[in-house]
Order: structure tokens, then C-alpha cells, then sequence
């Protein structure tokens, strides 16, 4: 059970000490990105540390996959994410002590992430082991305006002597790290994966230039300085093919500061020759340098102020859940804002886990939230996937398949999934990327994207679909063999959510080629072909259990036997670590929501009825070996009327990285559950839908909520809603009037005229079972390990006013 580590604050993350049992997750935690630049949260000095990461979003390396026997069709190569030159190393030295924080006395540590300016700050007052007592201010931005800039911002100040200061602003590449992998070809690969081109130091400005040997990308990073202490202080500089170095040595008395800020520029390319790449960072480091550092905090504030004025989520009633939905904006926002037309990964840029693969988490959890919230993310990510196309199209011949065959995970757009079952077979990563496709132009009415990117994205998907399936001697059409989200249920036939996003694929194929006739007729599309595909839409098999009541799995799901739930012990999750998938996919035991996701994005084809016998039956098999999963079982709790359930699952998803629950944060955040909370919120307890071109609300509060206040955007406009446990308030704040729905009663809004309903309270039925031990519930904290330098060090009390987590309410 992991402890509080955290203040439980409204718009910030706070750390009152150092912990060494959490400093990976704090790591991923204080992890600052802009979606084209990744720095874990690691401490200036560089150690301690959990996992040293500095990151560029598609820098990667190749290896060799494992196969215990050849395959046709297997991928040949995997990609790994790589640690590229750091550009956060900060040493000191206090009179030839260096300042190490596992050494001396360490007075007190603070962190703060402050969500509202996206700046990480550090304080720090320490004693070294000859008694000579400094503290350490540090401030750190990696910019959502000048994209290829990070900065920090050090400060030392002695507290009792005078001190001799020796400081050391680094570029390092090929940093040592933790061993990555147990398959040695992996470790291998990524065991000094930069070949150095060029280095160079002058002045203040240092810069490093490296390749990578197997994936071919070469990555540029330069460092410019502003020093600011004595006049007796001295600087040099010095370069070699991995260390670029600036020295900074003063001699300080109490009262006076050395501070030095430090601006920090990254490029990369698989195309762009050494002198381009060269001259593109130092003209970035030229830019931030005229922009300043208070212009840097001043620019990520004005973002950061308009991002929060459109897309904050106000929650009343419970702090923690309130603390962990911005913190899950602010890592959406960081995860995506620059990414341009690259991916989104899993992890975000906040860790190397899951080799820095993007899934089809991005599609159908990341991008909903941002539609709503910041459009044109999603544009770009959409574009990254249509820019990935040949790949997938090579893909798809490969299988024998026509279309586009897009990756289960991937960094560059081609597969490095070695397990097929989980891999090549869960197919419905294109119906995902269709769905968001649809979303995205029906939410924002964006004609130029549907005509550039819509399009061919579409029709590409629609093809692998038609190919894929058949008609029986009845005309049902069928999709068998493939894996849905639940991964414990592989090459099944008929996966109903397979089958239902890809109906909705195959019709809105057929629907934007006919309204782009110019461009579908580039792809060859023809009206045979748009018959073809609403006829397989129309007559898309979906699996159901007469005799049960409830839609199946897929087909044949409800007769398979029940997994022996009694004799899993709560040591044996997840279960793919401690039993042969052969055996998990023969029984009823589910990994991850899978048909109740499917009543969520294809609600509209099953009646509420249904959804209740449904939720209720599969609630019953889910055992949640997936951070994927609570968000989506939040939603549909929430619908059927279990709020208090609805209500566990969103403080489970809410706080899978600030209570690490996964027990895997030290790897990276889990960007998609992070993204689940919002829509747990939004569209479980606010209900809100989207049918047809008008948006849809159901709220409904948990006893444990009295407020939820969120702003969304669609069409040009900008609707505010406010929610209690007695009505709902919807206020025009941007655009022309806008038609809503609140529980099945259409409302006109304009900026003139807002409207309030009263909120129905849903029919309380009893409360499905989990699987024993599965139930979602808050952890309670325990003691944190405080940490103990070798001359000793005693707890400190919390702040006063500070509240900490706390157990579940009972």
C-alpha cells in the first residue's frame, strides 16, 4: 500500500519532504512536457534518482523482437524510446562537499508543482557533512510557447558561512541507467544509444550533437547561461563527445546569492543535416534568450490562464478528487500541446513506460477530453496518425487485408507488438482512430480536416473492415478472430465492441466520401464500394444471450466457464503475470471494460434496460488488470444508477498516479486513466453525450459531490455547466445560441438566456458484486519513509492547514 506523499492542495502537488520510497513516482509526478520535450522530475543535481529521463517525442530506438519461433507477418523490430542528452544537470559543490542529499544533513525539502503557472519548484536547506549549511531554490519550465525550450532557474544562498561555490551546468548524453529490460537484445540497444557528431562550448553556450545508430535520428541540444553573482566570479566552459560543461566558482557570504538561469534548446530529425539541426537549436536558444526567463514564466502563464479559464473542472465536496483532475488536465495538456503531428504516447513524455509505444489509449481516452477542451490537439494527433498511413497500408498487405492495418503500438507508425493475439488481432485500433476522427469533425465542424484528413483516414479504415469480414448464407456480416479491449479474451469472433465501431466506421466512410466526392475519388472509392459498406453496417452481427438477457462479449462468451474467482488470491493480479493467457482466454474473467465501453461510445444501440442487465453481469467477471478499465466502468455505474460505485471508480481512476495504484508510476503517468477522470466526471455524473449534433446531459451527483462546474466546446461555442444535487444550470459563454439536451427535454441557449433544470435522481438499483477483493476503493495512507542522512534526520510535521490523504469515507 503506498503512502501520502502528497498535500492534498486545490491547484497545486506539493512534497513537504524527501522520500526515497517514492522518488520514481515523484519523478513522474513533477515530470514537466510540452509534448515535444519530456523532463522527469528528477532532482537538479541528478542524484539520487529513481530513472533519469529527458525526452524527445519520436526519438527512438530499433531492436530486434524476441520469437521463440519465426512467424510469418511477426514484426521484425521493436522501438524503444531513448533517454537523449539531459539537459537538467545542475551540480554543486559547498567548500568540496558535493551538495548530495544522501550525505550531510538534509534540514528540509519542498516541491511544488503548480498546475496554474506549470512551474516545478524546489526548495532546499541542507548541511553538509563539515557543517557548512546552504539553501537551494530552484524554479523549472519546459515551455507550452517556444517549443523546443526548457529553463530552470538556481539559486544557492549559504545560511551561516561563508562558502566557496563550485557549479556545474551540464549537457550529459548516454547517461547510466537502470537496467530497462530483462531481454539483454533490448538492454543492448539502449545502452549508449547516442553517437557523438559534434560538441562544441564557448563562452556560456554549450552544445552537443549525437546520432543514433539502428533508427538513424540525429539530436541536437544546446545550453545558454545568465550568471548572476559577485564580481568575483569566475566562469569557464568545456566539451567533450557526451559532457558539455559550464563551470561557475564564487566565493559567497550569507545574505548574498549566486543565481544562474539556464535555457535549454532540443531538436531532432531523421532528415536534416548536422549543420541545419545545429543552427535550428542555437537559433532557438537565441530566441529564448531575447524572450528572457521572466518572459518564458510570463508566456506559460498566459497559456496556462487562458487553458484554465476554458477547461477547469470544479469539484465540491471532495478535495482529493478535486487536487487529482487538474493535476490530469494539466498532464493531458502537457502530454499533447506540442506534439504536432507526432504521437501521444501511453506514458506521456513523463517516464520510458511501455517503451514509449502510444496505443489506442490516445483515440478513444485522451482525445475525447481534448475536443472538448483544446481542439487542435487533436487535429495534429490526427494528423500524425494519417502522416503513419503507408505504414499501415504495408501493414495491411502484409496480413492479406485491403485498407490500412494501423499498430497496436507503435512510436513511428510501424508495429513493434511481438504478442499477435494482443497485437496484430486487436484490429479495432482502426475503428478507435475513425472515432475520434468522427468525433473531432462533428464537435468542431472543421470542413478543411475533413477534406484533408477525414477522408482518407476513413476510407482507409472502412476497407480494412470490409476485407476483414463476411456475410453468412443469411447476409449477417461477421468479423471474427480479433482481440477487443479485453486482452484475457483474444481471437474471438463477433467482439460486439469490435463489430459496433466498426459499423460506425464503415457508415461515416460511406457518408464523408459521398460529401467529398473530388477527394474519395483520388482513393478510388466508387458508389459500389459506399454501398458495400453501408450494407455491412446494416447487417453487423451483435451477439446476444436470449436466455441471460444481455449482450455477449462476443459471440459464444456466456458459455465459456467461470474463472474460479474464490481461489484467486489478491496476490495473484494481475492475472497475466500468474496464469497462461490459454487459460485466461477460455474462462469468463475479463481484464478490462470491453462491452460496457461499447455501451459508453455506442450507446444509442442499446436500451437502458440492457445496459443495467449488462453492467451488472460483467461487473461481476472485470477485474480491472488495466488502468483503462475504472473510468469507463465510472461512466456506465454512473448511468444505471450505482453513483456510489459510479463514485469509487472515478477515485480509482482519479488517483492511479498520485496513490501509484498500478504500482507502475515510476515508469510514467497513465496519461489515458488520467484523462478517464474528466470523463468519468463529465460524462458519468454530468451524463453528457453527444448524438446527432447536439449535446446531451444526464447529471446526477454522488452523495459524496455537491458541486461539478465544467466548461465544453463544440461548434464555436463555449457551454458552462454547473451541476448540484437538486439542478443544472447551462450558460452560453461564447457564440451563437446553442440547442442541448437535459434528460430528454431540448433547451435553446444563447449568452442571454441560460437555462436550469432540476436533476432527476436515478432509480437506485442494488449494487452489482465484483470479483472478491476487485471492488474499487482508496487506499489508506501509510507512514511515508522519511529520509535519513547519515548525521540524522527527524520527521517533519506537515504545514498547518494542510490536509493529507485520507481513507475512503466508510
Amino acid at each position: 500500500m503506498t503512502h501520502s506523499a502528497y498535500v492534498v492542495e486545490p491547484w497545486c502537488v506539493r512534497e513537504t519532504a524527501l522520500h526515497w520510497d517514492v522518488l520514481a513516482q515523484s519523478e513522474s509526478v513533477f515530470a514537466l512536457s510540452n509534448g515535444h520535450i519530456g523532463w522527469r522530475g528528477n532532482l537538479d543535481e541528478g542524484e539520487p534518482h529513481g530513472l533519469p529521463g529527458s525526452y524527445l517525442n519520436g526519438v527512438h530506438e530499433l531492436h530486434p523482437l524476441p520469437y521463440a519461433e519465426a512467424g510469418y507477418g511477426y514484426p521484425e523490430s521493436g522501438q524503444t524510446v531513448i533517454n537523449v542528452t539531459n539537459g537538467k544537470l545542475i551540480r554543486l559543490l559547498v567548500d568540496d562537499e558535493p551538495f548530495d542529499l544522501r550525505y550531510g544533513r538534509l534540514l528540509s525539502h519542498e516541491r511544488v508543482l503548480d498546475l496554474r503557472s506549470g512551474l516545478l519548484h524546489r526548495t532546499c536547506e541542507w548541511t553538509s557533512p563539515v557543517g557548512k549549511s546552504v539553501r537551494v531554490r530552484s524554479t523549472r519550465l519546459v515551455s507550452f510557447t517556444q517549443r523546443a525550450i526548457a529553463a530552470i532557474a538556481y539559486e544557492v544562498e549559504p545560511l551561516d558561512d561563508e562558502v566557496q561555490l563550485v557549479l556545474q551546468s551540464e549537457l550529459v548524453a548516454n547517461e547510466q541507467l537502470p537496467t530497462p529490460s530483462g531481454d539483454p537484445r533490448v538492454s543492448a540497444a539502449l545502452e549508449s544509444p547516442l553517437r557523438p557528431e559534434e560538441n562544441d562550448a564557448q563562452g556560456t553556450r554549450l552544445r552537443l550533437v549525437h546520432r543514433t545508430t539502428a533508427s538513424g535520428l540525429r539530436v541536437a541540444a544546446a545550453a545558454d547561461h545568465m550568471v548572476n553573482g559577485p564580481a568575483s566570479t569566475r566562469t569557464s566552459v568545456e566539451s567533450g563527445e557526451d559532457v558539455a560543461r559550464l563551470t561557475v566558482i564564487t566565493d559567497l557570504a550569507p545574505g548574498r546569492t549566486l543565481r544562474v538561469v539556464k535555457l535549454v534548446s532540443y531538436g531532432w530529425s531523421e532528415v536534416r543535416s548536422l549543420p541545419a539541426l545545429r543552427d535550428q537549436v542555437d537559433a532557438a536558444l537565441a530566441g529564448a534568450r531575447s524572450t528572457g526567463w521572466q518572459g518564458l514564466v510570463d508566456q506559460q502563464q498566459g497559456f496556462l490562464d487562458d487553458f484554465w479559464e476554458h477547461a477547469d473542472v470544479e469539484v465540491d465536496g471532495d478535495a482529493e478528487i478535486q487536487q487529482a483532475v487538474r493535476f490530469a488536465l494539466f498532464h493531458v495538456i502537457q502530454a499533447a500541446v506540442r506534439a504536432e503531428q507526432r504521437a501521444i504516447p501511453a506514458k506521456g513524455l513523463t517516464g520510458s513506460g511501455y517503451d514509449g509505444h502510444a496505443f489506442w489509449d490516445t483515440e478513444i481516452f485522451v482525445l475525447p477530453l481534448l475536443t472538448f477542451a483544446h481542439p487542435n490537439c487533436v487535429a495534429e494527433a490526427l494528423r500524425w496518425r494519417q502522416r503513419t498511413l503507408p505504414a499501415a497500408r504495408a501493414r495491411a498487405r502484409q496480413l492479406g487485408l485491403k485498407g490500412a492495418a494501423f499498430p497496436w503500438r507503435t512510436i513511428d507508425g510501424a508495429e513493434c507488438s511481438s504478442y499477435w493475439p494482443a497485437g496484430t488481432a486487436a484490429l479495432h485500433i482502426n475503428a478507435d482512430i475513425a472515432h475520434a476522427v468522427i468525433r473531432y469533425v462533428s464537435l468542431t465542424g472543421d470542413v478543411e480536416f475533413e477534406r484533408e484528413t477525414a477522408v482518407e483516414l476513413l476510407v482507409e479504415t472502412a476497407r480494412l473492415w470490409y476485407s476483414l469480414g463476411h456475410h453468412d448464407s443469411l447476409g449477417h456480416f461477421h468479423i471474427d478472430g480479433v482481440t477487443g479491449p479485453d486482452e484475457y479474451s483474444a481471437i474471438a469472433d463477433d467482439n460486439t465492441y469490435t463489430n459496433l465501431m466498426a459499423q460506425e466506421n464503415l457508415r461515416a466512410a460511406a457518408d464523408t466520401a459521398e460529401r467529398h466526392p473530388d477527394q474519395a475519388a483520388t482513393l478510388g472509392v466508387d458508389d459500389e464500394e459506399t454501398a458495400a459498406w453501408r450494407d455491412a453496417a446494416t447487417s453487423m452481427t451483435v451477439p446476444y444471450n436470449s436466455e441471460l438477457g444481455i449482450h455477449e462479449q462476443s459471440a459464444g462468451f456466456t458459455r465459456h466457464q467461470l474463472w474460479d474467482f474464490a481461489s484467486t488470491g489478491p496476490d495473484d493480479y494481475p492475472l497475466m503475470l500468474h496464469f497462461p493467457y490459454g487459460d485466461l482466454y477460455r474462462k469468463q474473467v475479463i481484464k478490462q471494460a470491453d462491452l460496457v465501453l461499447a455501451m459508453y461510445l455506442r450507446g444509442e444501440v442499446f436500451e437502458q434496460d440492457q445496459k443495467a442487465r449488462n453492467f451488472a453481469y460483467y461487473e461481476a467477471l472485470t477485474v480491472r488488470d488495466s488502468s483503462l478499465s475504472a473510468c469507463v466502468q465510472a461512466v456506465i455505474a454512473a448511468e444505471v444508477g450505482h453513483l456510489r460505485l459510479a463514485y469509487d471508480y472515478l477515485g480509482e481512476a482519479a488517483l492511479m498516479d498520485l496513490e501509484d495504484l498500478e504500482k507502475n508510476t515510476p515508469d510514467g503517468l497513465h496519461i489515458a486513466s488520467l484523462a478517464g477522470s474528466w470523463i468519468a466526471l463529465v460524462a458519468g455524473f454530468a451524463g453528457m453525450r453527444y448524438r446527432e449534433g447536439t449535446l446531451h446531459f444526464a447529471p446526477r451527483l454522488p452523495e459524496n459531490l455537491s458541486r461539478l462546474a465544467f466548461s465544453v466546446h463544440a461548434r464555436q461555442r463555449c457551454l458552462r455547466v454547473e451541476i448540484t444535487d437538486s439542478r443544472a444550470s447551462y450558460t452560453l459563454a461564447e457564440g451563437e445560441p446553442l440547442q442541448i439536451g437535459h434528460c430528454g427535454e431540448l433547451l435553446t441557449i444563447s449568452r442571454d438566456t441560460p437555462q436550469t433544470r432540476p436533476v432527476k435522481r436515478p432509480t437506485t438499483l442494488p449494487e452489482p458484486a465484483q470479483p472478491p477483493g476487485r471492488r474499487p476503493g482508496r487506499p489508506a495512507p501509510s507512514q511515508p519513509e522519511r529520509v535519513e542522512a547519515e548525521t540524522g534526520l527527524s520527521s517533519h510535521t506537515r504545514p498547518a492547514g494542510n490536509a493529507v490523504r485520507s481513507p475512503p469515507n466508510s
